[in-house]
């Protein structure tokens, strides 16, 4: 008994304990690949980038499984033209300049019209993963912005969802 509380004191010290994360990871289920660690100063956490369309003229998109680990989300940003999120697996957050968090769960669609300042990530407590289309892209990349803080990330208010 004594062992097994020194061993999970030891564990809570060492915190990002990354062994433990990719265990977590592979119970974390999800249907495109995951694709590789993206390291950016426009996140705040772990993210995985898994492109699955490349930005070509012929289909004027490009597309991509985003994958959040818990609490990870993306700085305030907007795109030229437009963003749609096809949510796959865990749970996230999406707000919108102004507006409340909103819950995402599988199944979920959100649709951003060009020019619009939001941010999109996991909750506290779950993995997200994210199909990112970016509608339009000629005219222009994402333009990003200053880090979603703590606070703003922790005023998510459960709300009962309408389907």
């Amino acid at each position: 008994m004594k062992k097994t509380i020194i061993l999970l004191a030891a564990l809570l010290l060492l915190g990002n304990n990354h062994p433990i994360k990719a265990q977590e990871m592979e119970t974390f289920k999800q249907i495109f690949p995951q694709g590789e660690a993206f390291k950016s100063d426009n996140f705040t956490g772990n993210v995985w980038l898994g492109w699955l369309v490349e930005k070509e003229p012929v289909f004027n998109s490009s597309i991509a499984n985003v994958t959040f680990e818990p609490g990870c989300r993306n700085n305030w940003h907007s795109h030229p033209g437009g963003q749609i999120l096809l949510c796959t697996a865990g749970e996230g957050y999406y707000q919108e300049e102004g507006k409340p968090i909103q819950l995402l769960k599988p199944g979920d669609v959100v649709k951003i019209v060009p020019n619009i300042k939001h941010w999109h990530g996991a909750t506290p407590t779950s993995w997200f993963s994210h199909i990112s289309i970016e509608s339009n892209p000629g005219a222009g990349p994402a333009v990003w912005m200053e880090p979603v803080t703590d606070e703003e990330y922790n005023n998510y208010q459960q709300t009962t969802r309408t389907e």
